[in-house]
Formats: structure tokens, sequence, C-alpha cells
């Protein structure tokens, strides 16, 4: 079998697992799981037939774990997670920038792509550090001129595996309010970028259908591979 027809149609999680205690950006509140119902309580309602459910509880923020932005999260009066055509979710054509090891990222590595109407993922091998303190700090970002360029040649979705895809050292958020200003939906806190090809890929991120919410995890995906 072909190298080609191995990798045809395969799928490649692009995100990291939440669970209980789950820090992903500091100051805010990480995930509380629990049991709403047990399998034992539950005992008590389906009788001792061996009939046993779960049903969890999460209490969590919206910014927690690989999450999607909308246009709500940064506008009231932009689109949120309800307004989201699937067009702009699911089946995106998309490529990766190789940006490793590199803190500020600039216009250079974006402006020989054809990025129109693509998700374009930006590899920084930040997911390295996911779930400690290094994480959070000096961590790499995108600059307001990318942003910028990348929205003016038609980008649709861009992605990155780092803490913050701006700049967090000052109050500003220059590339969520150029992207998401102009409908450019941004998926943060991803992982495994390194894992894909150097070809145009297949790119999925949904969210659930939640009105007034701009922000929520996502199960990023990438569709490898495909004809």
């Amino acid at each position: 079998m072909s190298a080609s027809n191995q990798t045809q149609g395969k799928l490649l999680d692009l995100s990291h697992t939440i669970f209980d205690g789950l820090v992903t950006y500091k100051g805010l509140p990480a995930p509380v799981m629990c049991d709403f119902l047990s399998r034992e309580e539950s005992k008590k309602i389906y009788g001792d037939d061996g009939y046993q459910v779960q049903i969890g509880k999460i209490e969590m923020v919206t910014n927690t774990g690989t999450y999607l932005d909308s246009p709500f999260h940064f506008d009231a009066e932009g689109d949120d997670l309800s307004d989201l055509p699937l067009e702009l979710l699911a089946d995106l054509p998309a490529l990766v920038i190789n940006a490793k090891d590199e803190i500020e990222i600039g216009l250079e590595y974006f402006k020989n792509m054809d990025v129109a109407g693509k998700a374009i993922l930006v590899y920084t091998n930040w997911s390295q550090h996911w779930n400690t303190e290094l994480y959070f700090e000096d961590h790499p970002y995108l600059t307001e001129q990318a942003a910028l360029w990348l929205i003016e040649n038609g980008v649709k979705l861009v992605g990155i595996d780092s803490h913050n895809i701006d700049d967090t050292r000052g109050k500003l958020r220059p590339v969520h309010s150029h992207l998401l200003g102009n409908g450019v939906l941004i998926c943060e806190h991803m992982t495994n970028l390194d894992k894909l090809p150097k070809t145009e890929f297949r790119f999925y991120a949904v969210p659930p259908k939640i009105t007034g919410v701009g922000t929520f995890p996502v199960r990023a995906f990438a569709k490898l591979g495909y004809s």
C-alpha cells in the first residue's frame, strides 16, 4: 500500500483533553467534574436488574481546553456560537505554518501563501508546555500586521498551539480584535500540529450550538489525505 493510500481519510486529533482541575488560562477557574447521578445512585431508580446509568455534571468557564472564539467573544453585536454556519466550522481546506520556536510570528510566515477560504494553523511547538507553569509566560503569538494581512487575503479561521494568539504581556488584543471583528474565527490551545502534512488537508472545529456564548471547547481535528 502506498503512503498516500495509508493516510487517505485519516483523522488526526488536534485537541487537548479536558479534565477536572485543568487550568487553561491563569485567573480563570478550572473545570469541576462530578456525578449528577452516579451509577450506584441510579440503582435506586432502575432497581437491581443490573441496569445502571451515569449522568455527569461539569461546571466550567467556556475558555477551557482547546476552544473556538467567535465574534461575540469581543463584540456584543457579533455572531455567537449559534450563529456560526457549519461551513465555517467543518470541512475547511487548511494549511499548517511552521513557526516552531518563534515567539513573535509576523507577516513573513504567511505572505507567500494562498490563504483565501482556508483555515491556517500555526505550529509553534508551545503545546509541549501544556499543563505546566511555562505554558502561560512568554508564549508565541501573531503580530497585528500578520492578522491584517490574513484578513485582507481571505482567511476563514486561524488556529494556534499556544496560550494565546495575542501577546498577553499587555492589555491590548489586536489580533483577536481584527480577526473576530472581520468574521475570522480563532482556535487556541491546539496540539499535534507537528503531525500535520505540508500539503493541504481538511479541518474541523465544531462547538455546540449555544446562544449568547462567544467561546467553547471543541474537538478540533484534521482529515488527512482527502481526495
